[in-house]
């Protein structure tokens, strides 16, 4: 039985608690959080009550952005497993700085990217790898949410301490898509900007991505004007396709995860739909998944399979790429928030 800490336990940290004790591989023996919480699980008073308890072997980091590699690096160095809720930083050098820490201590990291782990994702990983249908082509990919007037106020609108906007918010689940299923890019344009709701953040993101070697090409729009919730993500091959429409979730706002798999038809008719094989997802087992890879790693004293630091800096390569092939003049030039005050009120 691993016993597990939580820093800071909002809605991602009881989702995760919640996935640990279904598990029976973990026990969370402590939680932390600046706000008042009703919970039977017994709350610290600190971060550092839960990071030097020695009877904890692990933490779950489920905190506001800026916070996530600080509390990594300090957790590892302390010699705690990790997982940590992405993003994993604001930046790839900071991902650099997180695998130091993580070398020296030899202890497992793994990074919450899950969407990787939707049984959707699973079989479209498994028919991609079986090269089946061939090489990927291209792909491409939305994801967009509503959001109101309430996110003024609320910490993801504040770049201080979000790192950015809907890319690192909603995007970078895409983003983390187009890498596990089509494999790297080194060439990427991208317009980033304030469409609608003009904060310090980006609410718009327009990203082409090219693997030079290969030809591949994925296109990104992530939003946060869409004014329905929307996730698709479609995968062109040689020899087929498949088209994922909606996902799973704890909000059951963006429909139902259904998977559309054909070959490719290159005689007319070519858009008919009756070789489509369509298939849809009732459950979410992402949650239960994740823990499981995480706790594996941790008892086979072994490097993460899914999740691992290397493919948050990849992927904080990628998303750097983005943020500098924009035009800096699109997003407003507000003032800056008070970091020291944000930290004092958030205090994790």
């Amino acid at each position: 039985m691993i016993n597990i800490g939580i820093i800071g336990f909002g809605k991602m940290g009881q989702i995760r608690a919640k996935a640990i004790q279904e598990s029976a591989l973990g026990k969370v023996i402590s939680i932390f959080d600046p706000e008042p919480i009703d919970t039977c699980f017994h709350q610290a008073q600190s971060t550092e009550e839960i990071i030097n308890n020695p009877h904890i072997h692990a933490v779950f980091i489920c905190t506001p952005n800026f916070l996530n590699k600080p509390l990594t690096i300090n957790c590892l160095d302390k010699g705690k497993h990790v997982f940590c809720e992405k993003p994993p930083a604001f930046t790839a050098k900071d991902v650099d700085d997180i695998r130091k820490s993580e070398q020296a201590s030899q202890k497992v990291l793994m990074y919450g990217f899950n969407h990787r782990h939707h049984c959707s994702i699973q079989k479209m990983k498994s028919l991609i790898d079986s090269s089946e249908y061939g090489k990927v082509l291209w792909m491409r990919g939305r994801y967009g949410k509503s959001v109101d007037q309430a996110f003024y106020n609320n910490w993801r609108s504040k770049k201080e301490l979000a790192g950015g906007g809907i890319l690192i918010d909603q995007g970078i689940h895409m983003l983390d898509l187009f890498l596990y299923l089509g494999g790297q890019f080194d060439n990427v344009h991208a317009t980033v900007s304030n469409l609608y709701w003009h904060l310090e953040v980006e609410d718009n993101v327009f990203a082409i991505l090219k693997n030079s070697k290969t030809g591949m090409v994925a296109s990104l729009h992530s939003t946060m004007t869409q004014w329905r919730h929307l996730f698709s993500i479609e995968i062109f091959l040689e020899r087929g396709y498949m088209v994922l429409n909606g996902l799973k979730t704890s909000s059951n706002t963006y429909g139902d995860e259904t998977l559309t798999i054909a070959k490719s038809r290159s005689t007319a008719p070519a858009a008919t739909w009756e070789d489509e094989r369509m298939e849809t997802y009732h459950s979410d087992k992402s949650w239960a998944r994740e823990i499981n890879e995480f706790f594996k790693a941790i008892e086979e004293n072994r490097p993460v399979h899914v999740g691992s630091s290397q493919d948050a800096l990849n992927l904080m390569t990628v998303i750097d790429k983005i943020y500098a092939s924009s035009n800096p003049d699109e997003l407003p030039n507000l003032q800056k928030v008070d970091t020291i005050q944000a930290k004092k009120e958030l205090t994790l």
